[in-house]
């Protein structure tokens, strides 16, 4: 069945959320009636929420068939033998229209024993900014819990932390331990390792249409911090046309930049499927005689066994994955 395997895409899936608005729609073409779509999950193999093909003679399955059916065909050797029939990576559009929580995620160890989850390592690319538009990542001086627990019993926490104005084109490593959060006025995609878990430390003491405050996980989220990590989640990166830029290795994925003017004859040497998220323009992609249509704010897999490919554009920008 190997030799029938093309760019495939999923069906999105659109979480609805109190902070969510309308660029998911409006500037990415979503379908939804949901006023304030706040993701967009692009790739899902998460319990619940797993992707179902939109497109070819894959159509209708969900990715957890396809992983059982062609195990290291679709996903790559070395990581059917680690992951299983478990998807590595959940792929997201995400606009925040309000600020999101202060949050973090626990590593591999603690979400295991807690949750029987993997961490939840991720990257973000700025797709659009409003003017100002800012995120949160890290603290903005030498932090300890004393500190930090002082700081969020006197609801003054937003004085500690990093907040960064943020344009088009700016990317960040968000570390598991390291406190963060999307602002208003931002949509971003984002890669990370297949988990769901977050704990809100702070929600800006708002309430949902029925007067609740959503839940906090404070003491989850103590242990689960590191208050000593490094400043270097901003993502330096070169843009080179026609090529593919390094912006983010690390154990559980790897991403590069791909600004396209002209089209591209690519081979996957790698022990991996490639993932395509299309974050400006458009282009076709090619392969075993099937050409798949991917426009901005879509996303297309290819299998692993699908070697040679073909990206045809004359001006799209993407965001090439892999593990």
């Amino acid at each position: 069945m190997k030799n029938q395997f093309y760019p495939i895409k999923f069906n999105p899936i659109l979480k609805d959320k109190i902070w969510g608005g309308e660029k998911l729609k409006s500037i990415l073409n979503k379908p939804s009636t949901v006023k304030n779509v706040g993701e967009s999950w692009e790739i899902s193999d998460v319990e619940g929420d797993v992707s179902m093909v939109a497109n070819g003679s894959l159509k209708g399955q969900s990715l957890k068939h396809l992983l059982s059916t062609y195990k290291d065909d679709l996903i790559g050797k070395q990581n059917y033998a680690e992951f299983g029939n478990t998807f590595p990576l959940l792929i997201k559009f995400i606009d925040a229209k309000e600020d999101l929580s202060i949050q973090l995620h626990p590593n591999n160890t603690l979400a295991a024993k807690r949750h029987n989850s993997f961490g939840k390592t991720e990257m973000w690319y700025v797709m659009q900014a409003d003017q100002d538009a800012n995120l949160i990542v890290g603290f903005n001086q030498p932090m300890d819990s004393e500190t930090y627990l002082k700081h969020l019993e006197n609801k003054t926490l937003p004085e500690i932390l990093n907040f960064d104005t943020v344009k088009t084109g700016d990317a960040y490593f968000i570390d598991v331990g390291r406190v963060h959060a999307i602002g208003s006025g931002v949509l971003l995609a984002e890669i990370q390792q297949t988990s769901d878990i977050t704990y809100r430390v702070y929600d800006w003491d708002r309430v949902d249409d029925a007067g609740n405050e959503r839940e906090l996980h404070i003491d989850l989220a103590l242990e689960a911090f590191d208050f000593n990590m490094p400043e270097n989640f901003r993502v330096s990166y070169s843009k080179v046309e026609n090529k593919a830029n390094a912006m983010v290795t690390c154990p559980y994925f790897t991403v590069n930049y791909l600004k396209l003017s002209e089209p591209l004859i690519k081979r996957n040497t790698k022990d991996s499927f490639i993932i395509y998220m299309c974050v400006a323009g458009q282009l076709l992609v090619k392969a075993n005689g099937f050409s798949t249509a991917l426009q901005t704010g879509e996303t297309v897999l290819l299998p692993a066994a699908l070697k040679d490919f073909e990206l045809v554009t004359d001006n799209a920008t993407l965001l090439e994955v892999y593990v």
